[in-house]
């Protein structure tokens, strides 16, 4: 039997708290709820089942507004089964009152939740609303327009094609956080002794552009993890903590944030870790899956996002994540992502490098990443011989690039 989760809620009677969660549903995602269940899964049924959808049909028509797509079915069981679809014109309120999904539970939402909701029923997200501010200067992006594109000068078709200006209703907020000053929140960098209670500095990048911010955290990381080392007679830099990576994860944390709140991104620096930390969880609509596995690309600031590419700060596909994994590949640690509700974490420490034998590397180029594979498919794959095989992976179990599942016939390797 299933289980109650955040798209699936069990009702043991009609009563009309379940009309919470019909609005949850409605303006966060699809979902089901499913009358004659006890929380505890035991499966009762419904009295009169015809005569209870009627009931449920006539609450919510009655008490849902703006209107609600959802569809009712009788199991077999005397179970009733409410689909409820997303909508497009949220929020949508039980008396008053908009709700969402939290885990199995129904909340309230707050105020801020409920203006994002009104935003997105007008199809309209932060960054394009009017920021009331016509004196904007951009002398920053100008020079990194200047630079990176060879621009001659940043003028109003320009700040239009951006999507930055209108003529109609002036410059957005992105513009505005784009702009050289401006009020909001922005980076927040700690750099830690060996303990959280020694910081030895602190600089807070905010009320200025965003574009800035992201350069001066570049800066502030390279005289931190990037060192001169001396090998057989000769000095090169050497990065700490892969500068890729933390590139990426500075950008992504500027670009996909949540800007209506005054809350700054965090990024702590300590001797064996970098960790930022941005507000806003995921979209609704995305998974934590397919963030983790960077499938897709879902935009919360386009615009911003658009001149972040522009910029080649950015790609135009979801290769963040990917790029962050691939700094790590020869590295015996691995970045860590923690998606929260209301925040993403990312954890980069710092590398810890191994050499690979002919045949490890081998065995891993004829591995792609999050397929499972047999002993018998890696030995055609690789052309190694068995006993080789086994060695060599074994090795690389070992040093943590693979992992091994099940047993004897059903044993498969999988390629961190």
């Amino acid at each position: 039997m299933q289980k109650e989760s955040k798209i699936l809620e069990f009702k043991e009677i009609i009563s009309k708290t379940y009309l919470k969660t019909v609005c949850a549903f409605a303006n966060y995602g699809d979902g089901t709820i499913i009358f004659g269940i006890k929380d505890n899964g035991e499966v009762i049924g419904i009295n009169n089942p015809n005569e209870a959808c009627l009931q449920i049909e006539n609450q919510i028509n009655d008490s849902i507004k703006p209107r609600v797509d959802y569809t009712l079915r009788i199991n077999n069981d005397n179970c009733i089964y409410l689909y409820v679809q997303q909508g497009l014109n949220t929020p949508y309120r039980f008396n008053g009152k908009a709700y969402k999904r939290n885990d199995t539970s129904t909340i309230e939402v707050d105020e801020i939740e409920e203006k994002r909701l009104i935003l997105s029923g007008m199809n309209l997200s932060f960054e394009e609303i009017n920021c009331n501010d016509e004196n904007l200067e951009f002398k920053f992006l100008e020079k990194r327009l200047k630079e990176d594109l060879e621009i001659n000068e940043l003028n109003i078709d320009i700040l239009k094609s951006l999507s930055l200006y209108n003529v109609k209703t002036g410059y957005n907020n992105a513009a505005k956080l784009l702009s050289d000053v401006n009020n909001f929140s922005g980076l927040d960098i700690v750099i830690f002794g060996d303990n959280i209670n020694l910081i030895k500095k602190r600089y807070n990048l905010e009320c200025n552009s965003i574009l800035k911010q992201y350069y001066d955290a570049l800066d502030i990381y390279k005289n931190e993890y990037i060192i001169e080392k001396i090998e057989y007679g000769f000095r090169k830099k050497v990065e700490l903590i892969p500068f890729e990576a933390y590139r990426e994860a500075v950008a992504n944390a500027i670009v996909h944030r949540v800007w209506d709140q005054r809350i700054n991104t965090k990024i702590e620096m300590h001797p064996d870790k970098i960790i930022v930390s941005s507000p806003g969880g995921l979209l609704s609509g995305m998974s934590k899956e397919e963030y983790l596995k960077g499938s897709y690309s879902y935009l919360r600031n386009p615009i911003i996002a658009n001149v972040f590419r522009r910029l080649n700060i950015i790609e135009a596909f979801a290769t963040g994540i990917k790029r962050i994994n691939e700094s790590y590949s020869n590295s015996l640690t691995k970045p860590i992502f923690d998606v929260g509700n209301s925040s993403i974490t990312i954890t980069l420490p710092l590398v810890n490098e191994f050499n690979l034998t002919s045949n490890e590397s081998k065995v891993l180029n004829s591995m792609k990443n999050n397929y499972s594979y047999s002993r018998s498919e890696i030995e055609n794959n690789s052309e190694l011989s068995k006993d080789t095989l086994i060695r060599t992976l074994n090795s690389l179990i070992n040093k943590g690039l693979i992992y091994k599942s099940g047993q004897a016939k059903s044993t498969y390797y999988t390629k961190k």
